[in-house]
């Protein structure tokens, strides 16, 4: 088995070329096996097995930087540096990340998560390079999809006239990210990238043309013309890059001497490499976006449908919402930023076509969007998740609460997200929500609360969040209809004495379960902001303690509301805080890491104890 032979880049440099191809067989054996058996990220994996062996022979990793954007695709890249033996623990507490970290492997040079990062990153190594006298590339490697961004079309700006720089940046075309692209730019790129055209023209004229040495001549200057009106060298080359490609991705003879010849070369270089999403496995191939990230699974088989029986997530309960809400109002209109499936837009995108917007990975530009549907008249609801909202904060600022628009935010993956880990974590959100003017934000304690919320949020006329967790909640039914709640008040869901503990969202169970054991009185706040201010005044006054429950940062979340409230009110009383630690809590199984952070029943049980002394 050569797989087992290789530990690190330096062992697979010792290879012969032709040994190559089989130790691609191997690794993408391997990669099944092993991500069946663990889950993750795998169509995307699956798909750059060849350019990952390419890059670590040719390139003398880690002294040459190699920058993964997303790290969708970096599995092969963790198998071969040294991580084989620790595949099995993929994801797991305590276990390999499922993203590039930089305190995991120095063959990881930039921790990712989030998209289009890449170009800027390995520019920046680049010229530090430069600055430190030193003699390495920098190599980016990015998706199609991640491409359309705005922060990587920034990068390409920037990078393209920095003529000293050993910069290249490598296009993994594969005409997706995790959904479908979509935008004009994906188009011009799936048009002239595939160089279909091109490539079409120039083995016409040469067939047609050349017995005849003037006119093949002339052909061959009509060819350089249409190469510069027809394929992407004209766009790479106009923005100071030397564009190469495209090549097949999955040729690996072809890659080596494409990669050799580049590194040969000084200043940005492009290339364009078209690879196929899924590749080796035809499940994976056949539907892409399925596999783009799996649970365990059988590999004959293939992943399973969902459970019969299975709660109701979340993410479900928004998209049933949003589509019985759009039938009753034709002005709503649904924005994710290219998730589709992860958001629960799916049926939405079927049953309303024409008000379905995906703009691509484009949150800023989401945000902004909805800003001018409402300036309009329309009601655009913004699916999005917590950690994503995050990149466009001066969007939702400037552009929305400012002018005081009404634009409803469906926030998903609030919380602790699991095996995705900090990148995807939505630890902040009550904190950077609230201190935004205008803007109203709303915790569900369950799935039914959570429709009703957003029925709440929708017809408050600015700018308001609904933000729940990932996955399913207690399993409350959920009501067909739309009554929604009262606006900024909590209620008290169990009485008891001494102790007060407001819950702020999906931790009211855990919280009612430490109420019962120490017969303390528990509220759902419902609001974080507004915070329902009577409700305080009116627990603080009867009890003796009063703890706040919150599955964000404690640092500006909820409690610090609560303490704002109270000092505008002029109460004191001694409170107790819980809620995300001052850190960055790393992945693993959502229950437990709840656990380790205090925030299950026994958890707020053994803080209040504690507090009590």
């Amino acid at each position: 088995m050569l797989l087992e032979t290789i530990n690190t880049p330096a062992d697979l440099r010792q290879l012969d070329r032709k040994q190559l191809a089989p130790l691609a067989e191997e690794l993408r054996a391997f990669l099944l096996d092993s991500v069946s058996h663990t889950g993750g990220h795998f169509a995307s994996n699956l798909g750059a097995v060849e350019l990952t062996i390419a890059l670590h022979y040719v390139f003398n990793t880690p002294e040459d930087r190699l920058v993964w954007d997303v790290g969708h695709q970096s599995y092969p890249h963790k198998i071969l540096t040294g991580r084989r033996e620790r595949m099995n623990t993929m994801r797991k507490q305590g276990g390999l990340a499922g993203f590039p970290k930089r305190d995991e492997s120095e063959y990881d040079t930039f921790g990712v998560g989030h998209s289009s990062t890449s170009i800027g990153a390995a520019l920046g190594m680049a010229e530090a390079a430069l600055i430190n006298g030193e003699q390495r590339h920098a190599i980016a490697v990015i998706g199609d999809g991640a491409m359309t961004a705005g922060q990587a079309i920034e990068a390409l700006f920037n990078a393209g006239h920095r003529r000293d720089t050993n910069l290249l940046v490598i296009l993994n075309d594969n005409e997706m990210s995790i959904s479908p692209n979509v935008g004009a730019f994906n188009n011009y790129l799936a048009k002239l990238l595939s160089g279909k055209f091109y490539n079409g023209f120039r083995n016409a004229s040469e067939k047609v043309l050349g017995a005849v040495p003037p006119l093949k001549e002339l052909a061959k200057k009509g060819e350089e013309h249409v190469k510069a009106l027809l394929t992407p060298a004209s766009l790479f080359e106009e923005l100071g890059f030397n564009y190469i490609g495209p090549v097949d991705g999955h040729n690996l003879d072809a890659l080596v001497t494409t990669l050799a010849n580049i590194k040969q070369l000084k200043g940005p270089q492009f290339l364009h490499v078209v690879t196929k999403k899924g590749q080796g496995y035809k499940l994976a191939v056949d539907d892409p976006v399925k596999y783009h990230a799996v649970t365990p699974f059988q590999p004959e088989n293939g992943m399973a449908g969902g459970k019969a029986g299975a709660k109701v997530s979340f993410t479900q309960v928004f998209g049933d919402w949003l589509c019985d809400m759009a039938a009753k109002d034709d002005k709503l209109v649904g924005i994710t930023p290219a998730m589709r499936e992860g958001s629960g837009l799916v049926r939405f995108e079927q049953e309303f076509p024409d008000r379905y917007f995906d703009v691509g990975i484009a949150e800023q530009h989401a945000v902004t969007f909805a800003a001018g549907l409402a300036c309009e008249g329309l009601k655009p609801v913004v699916a999005i998740y917590s950690t994503f909202l995050q990149r466009a904060y001066d969007q939702l600022v400037h552009d929305v609460a400012l002018q005081n628009l009404d634009v409803t935010f469906a926030i998903d993956r609030a919380g602790l997200v699991g095996a995705d880990g900090p990148t995807h974590a939505g630890s902040f959100d009550y904190s950077f929500l609230r201190c935004i003017p205008n803007m109203a934000v709303l915790a569900p304690s369950d799935e039914n609360e959570c429709r009703q919320m957003l029925y709440s949020a929708y017809q408050h006329p600015g700018p308001a969040a609904v933000r729940y967790p990932r996955g399913s909640g207690t399993g409350v039914a959920v009501e067909t209809g739309m009554t929604g709640v009262p606006w900024g008040k909590g209620s008290v869901a169990r009485r008891g004495s001494k102790v007060a503990i407001l819950a702020f969202g999906t931790l009211l169970e855990p919280a009612l379960k430490a109420g019962d054991a120490l017969d303390a009185t528990v509220a759902n706040m419902r609001f974080v902001k507004p915070l329902d201010d009577a409700l305080v005044a009116e627990l603080v006054a009867a009890h003796d303690l009063i703890v706040t429950v919150e599955e964000n940062a404690i640092m500006g979340g909820a409690g610090s509301a609560l303490l704002e409230s109270m000092m505008k009110q002029g109460i004191v009383k001694p409170v107790l805080q819980l809620g995300l630690p001052d850190d960055y809590v790393e992945h693993g199984e959502q229950k437990q890491l709840l656990a380790d952070c205090g925030l299950d029943a026994a958890g707020i049980e053994a803080s209040i104890r504690t507090r009590l002394g």
